[in-house]
């Protein structure tokens, strides 16, 4: 039924020796079939893609990521709202760590839910709508109420059941390099419980979700992370000192950027073909520990020259086991600086990168150098940070020399 709409009022003029003339504008539309409610067709989400690829978007991805609040986490949802993804955040505790991400993506884009690890239900109504479920949930040490098992293993195959249970498309599990069944003892008795359990925890998955796609990262580092600044921290120096076993002169690493992680992850859920495989998230180049940690040092401007840092051997020094042991025992949920027995056993350990297997680069992620990025990452930890300096007052520091395979060959045999 047409309607008649008044646009413009009527404007009148006066003029000599002329009477009074009036202009009436009309413009009349139609009501068409295109106002009503289109019916849906499907309910996949992959078949309701709207819009050009922005945060205004939708992609056809509804992703419920376990562990939003971590530190890759938070990577993570950045680019999955970036992207246009719909989000399910389960939090536990307050939300005053998980409201934040609320920005990550546009309104009505992010959605959190109350869970707990331990309740089925709850994760079960995590994860129901989602095409898309990603496992970033971890702990680096054992707690009262979550041991590494309860974690790990646990709580890793319980999502995982319940995803297969659920219908979800894609699983992503995130677990870690080096994990195996029985790790070498270094430092700690026993050898690191936590790349134990994180191996069991991979078997329980593949067993409960088949086609999951496992991710393996190295030592990541980035903003507010737990390897830069773990040895940027006074507490894991003993005075002016740094304990690294074998004054870390046996130990290969090869970090990773916390946003290449985040992108690989990301790439993985888009692409159906990664789906049953395992990755290695390992950085560009390897190098030894001493070396990194010296470079570390140096960017901080607490060398031996300035400052009088030095390395020695913590295998000689049993008082530094005894103030990690300390310090899990006082700060159980929250180990100062992150010092803990099981960080230190585990960072004595080689990255070992498995031949055949898949790396970050074959997910199409163009990974980032160290020396690109830990200047910028440690800046804040200089010494006399709020000295101006002049303009190149203090050399830039040399980065640290990178390790061939011939090389590493020679230093293990």
């Amino acid at each position: 039924m047409a309607a008649l709409v008044l646009t413009r009022n009527m404007q009148l003029a006066k003029h000599h020796g002329s009477g009074v003339v009036g202009v009436l504008c009309l413009r009349g539309y139609a009501a068409t079939a295109e106002d009503a409610p289109r019916p849906l067709k499907t309910t996949n989400p992959a078949a309701m893609k709207r819009g050009t690829g922005g945060r205004s978007s939708f992609n056809g991805i509804v992703a419920t990521v376990f562990g939003a609040t971590g530190f890759v986490g938070r990577y993570v949802c950045n680019k999955l709202g970036k992207s246009g993804s719909q989000m399910i955040l389960p939090y536990r505790g307050e939300d005053s760590e998980v409201i934040r991400l609320k920005v990550t993506g546009d309104l009505g884009q992010v959605l959190f839910h109350f869970y707990n690890l331990e309740d089925s239900a709850s994760i079960r109504n995590a994860v129901k709508h989602s095409n898309v479920v990603i496992n970033l949930v971890g702990r680096d040490f054992e707690t009262k109420n979550f041991k590494f098992k309860d974690v790990n293993v646990t709580g890793a195959e319980r999502i995982a059941r319940i995803c297969r249970e659920a219908g979800v498309e894609r699983l992503i599990h995130l677990s870690s390099l080096n994990v195996e069944a029985n790790p070498k003892t270094l430092y700690v008795k026993g050898g690191s419980e936590w790349l134990r359990s994180k191996y069991e925890g991979e078997l329980r998955v593949r067993d409960a979700f088949p086609n999951a796609t496992i991710i393996r990262p190295a030592d990541i580092y980035g903003s507010e992370d737990r390897f830069l600044r773990y040895y940027a921290h006074i507490w894991r120096r003993q005075f002016r000192s740094m304990p690294l076993w074998y004054k870390g002169e046996r130990t290969v690493k090869q970090p990773v950027y916390v946003t290449d992680v985040a992108q690989a992850i990301i790439n993985a859920a888009k692409d159906p073909d990664t789906a049953g495989r395992i990755y290695q998230a390992v950085g560009p180049k390897r190098y030894q520990l001493s070396e990194l940690v010296d470079w570390f040092h140096r960017l901080m401007r607490k060398d031996q020259k300035r400052w009088g840092y030095q390395r020695y051997d913590m295998r000689w020094d049993p008082t530094f086991l005894m103030k990690a042991k300390l310090t899990s025992f006082i700060c159980p949920g929250a180990p100062i600086g992150g010092l803990h027995p099981e960080r230190i056993e585990r960072e004595g350990i080689t990255d070992k990168v498995l031949p055949g297997v898949p790396t970050l680069e074959d997910l199409g992620v163009q990974l980032t150098t160290m020396e690109q990025q830990v200047p910028w990452e440690l800046r804040p930890y200089r010494a006399a940070l709020y000295y101006d300096a002049e303009l190149g007052e203090f050399e830039t520091p040399e980065p640290p020399k990178t390790i061939e395979a011939r090389e590493e060959l020679r230093l293990f045999a």
